[in-house]
């Protein structure tokens, strides 16, 4: 008499666990605004988790690590920089600006950060290796 093993209930179970993780788990969305970011050819490695965001309304959003972003006046911007910025573990402020916003808008909020001691970090989204070798 010759013992065989039958792997086609195994297969089910396998399946059935993934299906049941799958539906389980929780997705991670970003809380954040929609930014059209302006496009770099350089990454930082490290991302400060404090992100302040200006859209292209010029609205003004602050987020200390883990949270939503609030809005934020224009006059009581450097407090909100000033009371999140040390929660950060890099001590600086990731700020994600829509390619639409004034020059000058940005360079407030940078300069808000230099009169402050606090490091200001502009994001940008990838440039595609494309672009980056048709430029001179």
């Amino acid at each position: 008499m010759l013992a065989t093993f039958s792997m086609a209930s195994m297969t089910d179970v396998v399946f059935l666990l993934l299906v049941f993780f799958m539906v389980t788990s929780a997705f991670v969305f970003p809380t954040a605004l929609e930014v059209d970011l302006p496009e770099s050819s350089q990454q930082t490695p490290l991302k400060p988790t404090t992100r302040m965001f200006i859209d292209a309304e010029g609205a003004y959003y602050v987020a200390a690590p883990e949270a939503d972003p609030v809005a934020v006046p224009a006059d009581s911007l450097a407090i909100f920089i000033q009371a999140i910025a040390p929660a950060d573990s890099l001590g600086a402020v990731a700020v994600y600006a829509d390619a639409a916003v004034p020059y000058g808008k940005v360079v407030e909020v940078l300069n808000i950060g230099a009169d402050n001691a606090i490091k200001m970090v502009l994001a940008t989204k990838p440039a595609s290796p494309a672009k980056t070798e048709e430029q001179p």
